[in-house]
């Protein structure tokens, strides 16, 4: 089940293994999911397209701080 997490009034979505961006994820919300390459982070835009980072990370706590620091920017 997705774990939704608040932060600056931006929506990180933790999408467990199977769950689509589209289901829990609207405009402005960040999405972090993982397989077998890593933790990747996700950035829902307009009209559900759906942008991000190149490399995915090692570790959920690095994806997370990785969402945290670009909340604070805003998407």
């Amino acid at each position: 089940m997705a774990e939704v997490i608040k932060h600056r009034k931006v929506k990180i979505v933790v999408l467990a293994a199977g769950e689509e961006i589209g289901g829990h994820c609207r405009e402005g919300d960040i999405a972090i999911l993982s397989d077998s390459a890593g933790w990747w982070i996700k950035f829902v835009g307009a009209d559900g397209h759906v942008d991000c980072y190149g490399d995915p990370y090692p570790s959920y706590n690095e994806a997370l701080w990785s969402a945290k620091a670009a909340a604070e920017f805003g998407t």
